[in-house]
């Protein structure tokens, strides 16, 4: 297995507005969600697919993490890119899917928020929110 190459969030921005197999996972956990929003990917077509790496609030790893991909429609032959708060999750997410047969997993660079900047805020410095990408409270 070659890893779990990182893509920064714009990247990840053309690769789901210009491939229809191009498919964004947040792993993060509902409460996240919920409190901190989500990707939007309306104007490319899409919907972002919600599936906790961990689950709120033991912080369990999701035993059936593979099977909630299948069960939401992803196949081996998607392209999955997999985004946490920042990064660390989602690179453990790829890792277990690629684990499980899904091949082509990237994570998101940055995350969501990114890492806190120099007053401790997130969603300034790197990631989704800082590139300025669409997203939306849920």
């Amino acid at each position: 297995m070659a890893g779990v190459p990182d893509t920064s969030p714009s990247d990840t921005w053309a690769a789901l507005r210009d491939d229809p197999k191009a498919v964004l996972v947040d792993v993060r956990t509902d409460a996240e969600w919920n409190f901190v929003g989500i990707p939007e990917l309306g104007s490319v077509g899409k919907q972002v697919v919600l599936i906790p790496w961990q689950v709120y609030p033991t912080m369990q790893v999701n035993g059936a993490f593979a099977d909630h991909l299948a069960k939401a429609g992803i196949t081996p032959e998607h392209k999955v890119y997999y985004i946490c708060r920042s990064g660390v999750r989602s690179l453990a997410a790829g890792e277990a899917a690629q684990d499980a047969g899904f091949a082509h997993a990237f994570n998101v660079a940055g995350g969501f928020e990114g890492p806190v900047d120099a007053e401790g805020h997130r969603g300034t410095t790197a990631g989704w929110k800082a590139e300025g990408l669409p997203w939306r409270q849920r």
